[in-house]
C-alpha cells in the first residue's frame, strides 16, 4: 500500500546522502532508478522497463532509458551533461509509442540534478539532488498523492464512459442482462477507480488482468469473479495457497462485492476493451462528472453526445453555497482562533445530514460531500498550527459518508452513486494524507451512503430519514413537462397533489417541492432544488405557490432567476431553470441572484421577500381571470373548427379550388394564427357561415369536405364533438371579431424582445393559435407594444418548451394598465404606436419574424418601440426606470393596489 508522506520524505533524505557523488552513467543508473522508485514503495519491476526499444521519427531505433508506460519516461545522462538537451531527447521517442502508453511525465537527471517536466500542465522545475526532499512533492504522482485538478471537458472522461459503454453493449448482446450487468459494470468500474487512486496497490487490478488471463478472453469472468471474491473476503478468512497476485487485493467490504452473480462470458474483444480501460488514466476521472457520462453511455443513442451528459461543478455549487456551504464558511471565520469554538464547530459539521429525493448518479452528494471535507481539511489545519501533528490522522477525521441520503428511480444510477462516494471519500483521504503526511485509507468499508432504489413520489421519505435527524434537501429533480409526462408519473403527481385543483398542468418537478415541503413541517430544514422556470411563471406558479403558501406555510429563503443549466438528464442538455431554497419558517436575509446579460457574472441583490415569481415583493399569487382587472376591452381566443383538416386550406388547395370554381372564392377567408402571422405562411379557410345550401351545392369539392369533416366529428370519442357533427360547415368554437382587431400571437420566440402584435381586418378568420383584441385603439396597441407589458408577460406567462406563451385570462386579465392617464401623454402613446405600424410598411417583403430578430431588428423600427417604451414608462411615473427589476417590481406593487382597490369596491 502506498507510503505515507514522512515515510517517502525519511526516504529521500537517505536516497540524497547514499548518491551524493556519484557520475558513473553506465555503472550505476539502473541501481540509481530502482532506488529512487523505492523512496515511493514502488518495485521498478512492476511498473518499469530499463532500456525500451523504439523507433524514432528519422526510422533510427532509440531506447528509452527508464519508460513506465502512460506514467513516466525518463533520459539519464553522466553528471555534467545537458539536461534541456535530454529533454529534447525524450520527446524523440514520443512518435515510437501507442497513444495509450504516452507519458505525462519526463524526468531527466544526471545524478547531481533533476528536472520534471509535467506535459499536461506544460510546468517545468529542476532541482539539485541535496534538494530532492525539499522537493519531493513534486513526485506526488509516484506516490499516488498528485494533485488532482478535475476537468469538466477533459475527454479521458468521455473516453473512459465510452469504453465501459461498449462493454456493457457486449455484455448485453450476449445475454447478460438488467440487474446482474449492472451490479457488475459498478463492481468493474470500482477496480478500475481503485486501480489508479491508491486504494489498490498502484496497477495490480490492470497487472492481474493482463498476466492472469488468457488473451481470448476464456477464462476473463472466471478471473474476474476470483477478485471479486477476494475483495469480499477478509485476510484471515482467505485461504492459506491463495494466489500471490490475487492476495495483494485488499479487503473492501461496503457490500459492494458480496451478492452472487452469475458469470458471464468474454471473449479476445471484450478482453481488449477491459484493457484498454485499465490503460486509462482513472485517477484523473472525477467522480461527479463521471457517474452522469457512465449513465449516458449505456444508451448507444446517448453515447454520440457524452459531453453533454453532466451536471457542471459550476451549477451545483449555486444551490449548494447559498443553502449551507456560504454559512459555514462564514462561521469558520469568525470561530478558527479560539480552539474551543473550532472543534465544537467540527463537531456540528460532522453531524449535518443531507437528503437528494432524486440523486441520480450523485453528483449533488459527492460535491456536497467534498466541500465538506475540505471545510473539515480547513479546521483541522487551523487546529494544527503549531505544526505538532496528529498521532493518528484517521482518529481525528469526523465527516463521513453516513451523512448523507438519496432516492433513485432507477437501480443503476443509484449503485453508481453509492460507488462514486466511496470514491470521493478516498480521493479526499489521499488529500488529508498527504497534508498531515500518514497515510489513511478507509479499508474495509465500514460506511456508506444510504440510497433507496424506489419512486421518491410514493415513498415515505421518513421511512429513509427522519426529519428530526436531517439538515438539508437538495437536487435536480426530474423536469417533464405535463405534455411529455408518462402516464405513471401522471399518477405520481395526482397521488401527491390529491385534491389541488388544477394540478394537471405541473411539471413533474412539482412533485418535490410539495413532498419536500409537507416533510420539512415545524422543523429548520432547509431545501434548494433546481427547476423548469415554468413553476416560477404563468399558470403553474399560481397553483403550486397557493398550495406552498396557504398550506404549507412555505417562505422562499433564496433563488436564482432564471439561466441555463446544462444538464445530465436525457434530453436536457440546456435548459431553461431556476434554483429556489425555501423552509417552513421565515428568515430575514433573502437574497436574490441572477446572471448578466452575457450569462456569465452572478449579480446578488438582498430581498425583504421572495414571491412565486423570484422578484422583491409581497407573496401574492396571480390566477386566472375571466375579465380585465383594468376594467377595459376584452381580450378574445381565436376560432377553431375541429374539423380534421378538412375546413383549412394550404395556399395551393385554395388555388386548385379556385381553378375548379372561381365562384367559391366568396367562402374562402385568410386564416391566420401565430405562426402564419409572424412567418408570412398564407393559409385559409372556408368560411361557410351564413351560406345558403342552394349555393353549397354548386360546388362539389366543398360539399365533399363537408362530408368529411361530418365523418370525423361522428368518429370522435367527445360527445360534445359528435353533436356538432350536425353542422359539419361551421367552426365549432366561432369567435370571430365583427370589427377590425389588433391580433397577438399566442406563441412567440423568447428571443424577441417585443411580442409582434398588429391590427387586422375582421374579414380576415384569426385561428385559436392567436387571440384578438376587437376595437384595439392605438392607445391599447401602445400598451401593449411597449416593455412594461412585455416583462409582464416574461414573468406571468406560460411557457411552451422556452418560448412565451401569452393568455389573455393569465397576463392580459392581470395586467396592471397605467391610471389616469393625461391626455398629452395619451397623445404621445398614440403617436408612438402608429410609428411602429408606419416603420414595418418601409420593409415590405419582410417578415415579422425577420423584423423582430434580436439580430436583424432594423434600427428605426427598434428605435419605434424605444419611443413607446418612453411614453409608457411616462404614463406611469414621471421617473424612469433603472433596470428590469425595478421595472417588474413596479407593476406588482400596482397591481396589488389595484386589487385591494377592486376589493374594497366589492364590499362597498
Amino acid at each position: 500500500m502506498p507510503l505515507s508522506w514522512n515515510e517517502i520524505k525519511s526516504r529521500s533524505i537517505n536516497f540524497s546522502k547514499e548518491w551524493e557523488g556519484e557520475s558513473r552513467e553506465r555503472a550505476e543508473k539502473d541501481t540509481f532508478w530502482n532506488e529512487f522508485l523505492n523512496i515511493f514503495g514502488i518495485s521498478r519491476r512492476r511498473v518499469a522497463t530499463f532500456e525500451k526499444a523504439v523507433k524514432k521519427l528519422n526510422d533510427n531505433q532509440g531506447y528509452i532509458d527508464l519508460f513506465w508506460p502512460g506514467t513516466l519516461l525518463v533520459e539519464h545522462k553522466s553528471k555534467g551533461k545537458d539536461l534541456d538537451s535530454a529533454f529534447s531527447q525524450a520527446l524523440d521517442y514520443f512518435p515510437g509509442l501507442k497513444d495509450h502508453e504516452l507519458p505525462r511525465f519526463i524526468i531527466t537527471s544526471d545524478f547531481a540534478e533533476f528536472k520534471v517536466y509535467d506535459l499536461e500542465e506544460n510546468l517545468e522545475h529542476g532541482f539539485p539532488l541535496r534538494e530532492l526532499t525539499t522537493n519531493i512533492s513534486l513526485f506526488g504522482f509516484l506516490a499516488g498523492y498528485e494533485k488532482k485538478t478535475f476537468k469538466e471537458e477533459d475527454p479521458v472522461n468521455i473516453d473512459a464512459a465510452y469504453l465501459m459503454g461498449r462493454l456493457h453493449d457486449r455484455l448485453k448482446e450476449i445475454g447478460y442482462t438488467d440487474h446482474e450487468l449492472e451490479i457488475y459494470l459498478v463492481r468493474i468500474l470500482f477496480c478500475l477507480f481503485a486501480d489508479d487512486t491508491n486504494i489498490f496497490e498502484r496497477g495490480i487490478f490492470q497487472e492481474y488482468l493482463d498476466l492472469h488471463t488468457k488473451e481470448d478472453g476464456s477464462d476473463l469472468a472466471a478471473q474476474l469473479g476470483y477478485i471479486f471474491q477476494v475483495l469480499d473476503t477478509p485476510r484471515e478468512k482467505r485461504l492459506k495457497n491463495i494466489h500471490e497476485a490475487a492476495d495483494q487485493f485488499p479487503y473492501v467490504n461496503g457490500q459492494l462485492f458480496s451478492e452472487s452473480l452469475r458469470l458471464p462470458s468474454f471473449d479476445s474483444e471484450m478482453r481488449t476493451m477491459l484493457l484498454d480501460a485499465c490503460a486509462l488514466d482513472w485517477g484523473k476521472i472525477s467522480p461527479a462528472i463521471f457517474g452522469s457520462m457512465f449513465q449516458a453511455a449505456m444508451n448507444p443513442d446517448e453515447r454520440r453526445d457524452l459531453g453533454a451528459h453532466y451536471t457542471s461543478e459550476a451549477n451545483i455549487q449555486k444551490v449548494i453555497k447559498p443553502l449551507f456551504l456560504d454559512e459555514l464558511r462564514t462561521e469558520f471565520k469568525k470561530v478558527k482562533s479560539s480552539s474551543k469554538k473550532l472543534k465544537a464547530f467540527h463537531d456540528r459539521i460532522s453531524k449535518l445530514k443531507f437528503l437528494d429525493p432524486a440523486c441520480g448518479c450523485g453528483n449533488f452528494l459527492i460535491i456536497t460531500y467534498r466541500e465538506l471535507r475540505e471545510l473539515e481539511l480547513d479546521i483541522l489545519r487551523e487546529l494544527n498550527k503549531t505544526g505538532q501533528g496528529f498521532l493518528n490522522v484517521g482518529d481525528i477525521i469526523k465527516v463521513d459518508i453516513d451523512q448523507f441520503y438519496g432516492i433513485e428511480y432507477d437501480e443503476f444510477p443509484a449503485r453508481i452513486a453509492e460507488v462514486a462516494m466511496w470514491l470521493m471519500d478516498h480521493q479526499m483521504n489521499m488529500k488529508l494524507s498527504e497534508e498531515f503526511g500518514q497515510y489513511f485509507v478507509r479499508l474495509p468499508l465500514k460506511k456508506s451512503v444510504s440510497i433507496r432504489n424506489e419512486n421518491a413520489l410514493r415513498l415515505d421519505w421518513k421511512e429513509l430519514v427522519k426529519p428530526s435527524e436531517l439538515d438539508f434537501i437538495l437536487g435536480n429533480p426530474p423536469f417533464y413537462g405535463y405534455s411529455y409526462q408518462t402516464k405513471e408519473q401522471k399518477e405520481d403527481l395526482s397521488i401527491v397533489f390529491e385534491t389541488v385543483k388544477g394540478s394537471g398542468v405541473l411539471d413533474y418537478v412539482a412533485g418535490w417541492y410539495i413532498k419536500a415541503a409537507r416533510y420539512i413541517q415545524g422543523s429548520k430544514i432547509e431545501v434548494a432544488f433546481v427547476s423548469t422556470n415554468s413553476i416560477s411563471q404563468g399558470e403553474q406558479a399560481g397553483i403550486l405557490w397557493k398550495e406552498m403558501f396557504d398550506t404549507l406555510n412555505i417562505k422562499i429563503h433564496f433563488a436564482y432567476r432564471t439561466f441555463k443549466w446544462k444538464n445530465e438528464a436525457r434530453g436536457n442538455a440546456a435548459v431553461h431553470v431556476v434554483i429556489i431554497g425555501f423552509g417552513n419558517y421565515d428568515i430575514s436575509k433573502k437574497t436574490l441572484f441572477e446572471h448578466d446579460k452575457q450569462g456569465n457574472e452572478i449579480l446578488t441583490t438582498s430581498a425583504k421577500n421572495i414571491n412565486p415569481y423570484l422578484i422583491d415583493g409581497n407573496d401574492l399569487i396571480i390566477l386566472r381571470r375571466s375579465k380585465p382587472l383594468a376594467g377595459i376591452q376584452e381580450m378574445i381566443k381565436g376560432s377553431s373548427p375541429t374539423d380534421g383538416g378538412n375546413l383549412v386550406l394550404t395556399d395551393e388547395e385554395k388555388n386548385n379550388l379556385l381553378k375548379l370554381y372561381p365562384d367559391a372564392s366568396q367562402f374562402i377567408r385568410q386564416y391566420i394564427g401565430s405562426r402564419e402571422y409572424i412567418n408570412q405562411n398564407p393559409r385559409w379557410c372556408l368560411w361557410l357561415k351564413d351560406s345558403k345550401p342552394s349555393e353549397l351545392r354548386k360546388f362539389p369539392e366543398i360539399l365533399d369536405r363537408i362530408k368529411r369533416v361530418k365523418d370525423f366529428r361522428e368518429a370522435s370519442r367527445k360527445k360534445s364533438t359528435q353533436k356538432w357533427s350536425e353542422s359539419p360547415a361551421l367552426f365549432i368554437e366561432d369567435r370571430q371579431p365583427e370589427t377590425n382587431y389588433v391580433l397577438i400571437p399566442r406563441v412567440s420566440s423568447e428571443r424577441r424582445k417585443y411580442v409582434p402584435m398588429g391590427y387586422l381586418p375582421k374579414e380576415v378568420i384569426v385561428s385559436d393559435s392567436a387571440i384578438a383584441l376587437p376595437e384595439a385603439n392605438l392607445f391599447t396597441f401602445g400598451i401593449l407594444n411597449s416593455l412594461m407589458h412585455m416583462m409582464w408577460m416574461n414573468y406571468t406567462c406560460g411557457r411552451l418548451k422556452s418560448d412565451f406563451r401569452y393568455s389573455n385570462t393569465l397576463v392580459y386579465n392581470n395586467f396592471p394598465f397605467p391610471q389616469e392617464v393625461n391626455q398629452n401623454s395619451k397623445t404621445e402613446i398614440e403617436n408612438a404606436a402608429q410609428k411602429i405600424l408606419d416603420v414595418r410598411l418601409e420593409f415590405p417583403g419582410n417578415s415579422l419574424a425577420d423584423l423582430y430578430d434580436p439580430l436583424m431588428m432594423p434600427r428605426k423600427l427598434l428605435k419605434a418601440h424605444q419611443r413607446v417604451d418612453k411614453a409608457v414608462d411616462l404614463a406611469y411615473r414621471p421617473q424612469p426606470f433603472p433596470d428590469e427589476r425595478r421595472r417588474i417590481e413596479f407593476l406588482f406593487e400596482l397591481y396589488e393596489e389595484l386589487l385591494a382597490s377592486q376589493e374594497k369596491a366589492k364590499k362597498v
